[in-house]
């Protein structure tokens, strides 16, 4: 199924139970070589199948079940593998599988159990083409990888190393593909040979390049098996009116239907504000239960205060007893303060919590900051209102209590109004540096 062209090889089309390859005229003689490859996996699922390989065999692999090419091959493959066959949610992902011409590749494992080397690395719909360079070099094989999120051609990354690897002295490179239930394009948009040798040998003279015409014949042939591919597209299309909306049959184990598989741009937006918003539903369930312990707290200072009152009000001086009064005055108001704080918090976690299980609206993400800049707010009085609580206990304390600590300072503090703002001025502008900066 492979479509040939002057500049790049279509190996499957996005079309279900679809097996293509390419593959070498002759034998590579090289006793050390790499090969540099560059491809694209694009298709229209979030889910695609059933993926790419590239090979070095004794024999070609024209056709077979192990991604588009022959099993028990001799030689080793390094397969893009990207569907999940295993249900352990590593995939895509890139296997070394290496075979003496006996073993049966493991599809349902998708391969972990002959697997010599592997790497987790996603190369469906990226913004750039995939490189991937293979060398093989001492009879130890090195897979690097280009992720295809910068143009820059040399930005490669390890992969997978794999030493004391004996290969055939001989053999043919190539690419093959498959796709299955679920589908994929891959095209293969250069694949570049090369040989290494040892520091003192003799380089070898570089062959030349392809003929002007093969290059049209080629060509000729991609537009060919284009117009074919196109004709088999509108075919089935007319016979089949209705298959978007009903579920197809399908080479995989399980099948899904069109509406799961297939996501548009809109949806995929939504579902990206979907995530979104379940991180902010459980930041605000964080927040809620802060603000319990909080609340908690704060009912207990306020029964100590209580206490303390009725129980020493009637021994307290003239002058005393005004002091505590204006003292007990302030710490009604900041608890006003902060009732009125935290019905405005249960307000906005009221809000966000609708427009979470409501439209999925990207705007309630704003929420956050607001309840995170009131819950700050409440933390501020509540010091407020402990730092007040400790100077009445402390009035009130018996003189032979009050001989164990330092004199305080007179009413009031020697904290003044101006450098209490500043202090909550500067602290507002660290804390709303740090939530940008989250």
């Amino acid at each position: 199924d492979a479509i040939p062209s002057a500049d790049q090889i279509r190996i499957t089309t996005s079309l279900k139970s679809q097996r293509g390859s390419v593959w070498t005229k002759t034998k590579s003689i090289f006793e050390y070589w790499e090969v540099e490859v560059t491809f694209r996996v694009t298709g229209r699922g979030r889910i695609g199948a059933d993926g790419l390989a590239i090979w070095f065999t004794e024999e070609q692999g024209l056709e077979g079940p192990v991604f588009g090419a022959a099993d028990k091959w001799n030689g080793v493959g390094i397969f893009f593998d990207s569907f999940d066959n295993d249900g352990k949610k590593n995939n895509p992902g890139v296997i070394v599988v290496g075979n003496n011409g006996k073993l049966l590749y493991d599809h349902q494992n998708d391969g972990s159990t002959q697997a010599l080397a592997s790497c987790q690395r996603d190369f469906r719909n990226k913004p750039y083409p995939v490189r991937v360079k293979i060398t093989y070099y001492q009879k130890t094989l090195t897979v690097l990888i280009n992720n295809g999120f910068t143009p820059d051609k040399e930005d490669y990354e390890f992969c997978a190393k794999v030493e004391d690897m004996v290969l055939p002295s001989q053999g043919y490179f190539g690419v093959s593909a498959a796709t299955g239930g679920l589908a994929d394009d891959h095209d293969v948009l250069s694949f570049l040979t090369f040989q290494l040798t040892e520091p003192g040998k003799e380089v070898p003279t570089p062959d030349a390049e392809i003929p002007q015409k093969d290059k049209e014949k080629y060509q000729e042939e991609f537009e060919h098996f284009q117009q074919e591919l196109d004709k088999k597209k509108e075919e089935f299309q007319k016979e089949h009116p209705d298959v978007q909306g009903q579920p197809g049959k399908t080479t995989c184990p399980f099948f899904l239907p069109a509406d799961d598989v297939f996501e548009t741009v809109s949806d995929r937006e939504l579902r990206q504000i979907f995530e979104g918003q379940n991180r902010i539903h459980l930041e605000i369930k964080q927040l809620n239960r802060q603000l319990d312990m909080i609340l908690d707290e704060q009912r207990r200072y306020v029964s100590a205060v209580t206490d303390e009152i009725a129980k020493r009000g009637a021994g307290v001086p003239g002058q005393q007893g005004q002091v505590s009064q204006q003292e007990i005055e302030t710490v009604v108001k900041t608890q006003e303060e902060v009732i009125r704080q935290v019905n405005e918090i249960r307000n906005s976690m009221a809000d966000t919590l609708r427009l979470i299980s409501g439209a999925q609206h990207p705007g309630s993400a704003a929420g956050v900051y607001e309840t995170t800049q009131h819950f700050n707010d409440i933390k501020e009085h509540l010091h407020v209102v402990k730092r007040d609580i400790e100077h009445l206990v402390q009035r009130n304390m018996p003189s032979s209590e009050k001989s164990k600590c330092p004199d305080l300072p007179p009413f009031p503090s020697c904290l003044s109004t101006m450098h209490f703002l500043i202090f909550v001025a500067v602290q507002t502008v660290l804390f709303i540096g740090y939530i940008m900066y989250r």
